[in-house]
């Protein structure tokens, strides 16, 4: 997908001159639209959007506001529709991670059409603080292959570093990016500079507060080590409160079978750590976190199940879902997990 984007980009805002360009393609928009004064902001996922909303607050009428991740597909096997495309050449914030699995942007980006628009780069935002991908003991590496090309060459000679890109389930992170975003919204409307401003501010000091709970109970919890039979995309909440941690892949893996070594290795660590949950990542089935427990002494381990918001809807946002309530009911399940 990558490598074809570029050539069939410029066909593509050439359809998105003839038709109606408001339309968000399979996203989820908010706001007005169809106004020449109305600010356009278009997010990849569900965090970004949602901070958005929170510096935006009672302003949010006059910006529409996009999530292309709407279907229920995480980034990692997202591909962009001609109006998603044609949606980020015209708009006039574009917010997106920025790691190996939104490439694509890139190519959207050199494309557009609005010589004034506004770029965040999660990873970027972040700087130094962005982490490699880590291969942690007993934890099955991904499978080289699956970046090469079609002969299983790699496609550079020289070996890239990979870096962790799930920032988002940081609320440390997300604090840096919050004020990023009301930076770049200010600059596109300065005549409610202060709102936004006080908007991100307070919504900070929700992040901060929550912050501090995490940490409190990770003080009081029993335990200091989680184990997941799944993919593990919490590096970052894990490093923010120095918890150790084991899983059967790392965050990107499209890997869905985990070989008997690892299941081996992991039920040993759960009798060895005493641990009584396996935790999973939402929407996945259990399978593996099933076996684990199969594999261990006593076979009476829970399965729980940690959000990290890679598949969150424009249903889910109606139904009340926000950043701050997914992170809380994870501080539920985590308190289970270290107690």
């Amino acid at each position: 997908m990558k490598k074809y984007i570029a050539l069939w980009i410029t066909g593509i805002l050439l359809l998105s001159n003839l038709a109606a360009c408001s339309s968000a393609g399979n996203g989820a928009s908010s706001g007005t639209s169809g106004d020449e004064d109305t600010i356009s902001i278009v997010t990849t996922i569900f965090p970004e959007y949602d901070w958005v909303k929170e510096v935006l607050g009672d302003q949010a009428g006059n910006t529409e506001v996009t999530m292309l991740l709407d279907n229920g597909v995480d980034l990692h096997s997202y591909q962009p529709t001609v109006m998603d495309i044609a949606k980020i050449a015209t708009c006039d914030l574009f917010i997106y991670v920025g790691g190996e699995s939104d490439k694509w942007a890139e190519d959207a980006l050199a494309e557009s059409t609005n010589p004034d628009m506004k770029v965040i780069n999660l990873m970027e935002v972040l700087g130094d603080t962005v982490k490699e991908e880590e291969i942690v003991e007993g934890m099955e590496a991904e499978d080289e292959d699956d970046h090469g090309d079609e002969s299983g060459k790699q496609e550079d000679d020289e070996e890239e570093i990979e870096y962790d890109e799930h920032v988002w389930l940081s609320l440390r992170n997300a604090e840096t990016i919050v004020r990023a975003i009301a930076d770049a919204i200010v600059e596109l409307d300065e005549e409610n500079a202060s709102v936004y401003q006080a908007n991100a501010e307070g919504y900070i000091k929700q992040l901060q507060a929550l912050d501090a709970e995490y940490q409190e109970a990770v003080n009081n919890g029993t335990k200091n080590t989680i184990l997941f039979g799944d993919r593990f995309p919490f590096r970052y909440l894990t490093d923010d409160y120095h918890i150790n941690y084991y899983a059967a892949f790392v965050g990107c893996s499209a890997e869905t079978e985990a070989s008997f070594e690892t299941v081996v290795f992991l039920a040993d660590k759960i009798d060895e750590l005493n641990l009584h949950t396996v935790l999973t990542i939402e929407g996945t089935d259990h399978r593996i976190a099933e076996t684990i427990i199969e594999n261990t002494k006593s076979k009476d381990q829970v399965v729980l199940s940690l959000n990290s918001m890679q598949g969150t809807t424009s249903e889910d946002v109606e139904e009340g879902a926000t950043y701050l309530s997914i992170m809380e009911e994870n501080l539920e399940v985590l308190k289970e997990a270290l107690k």
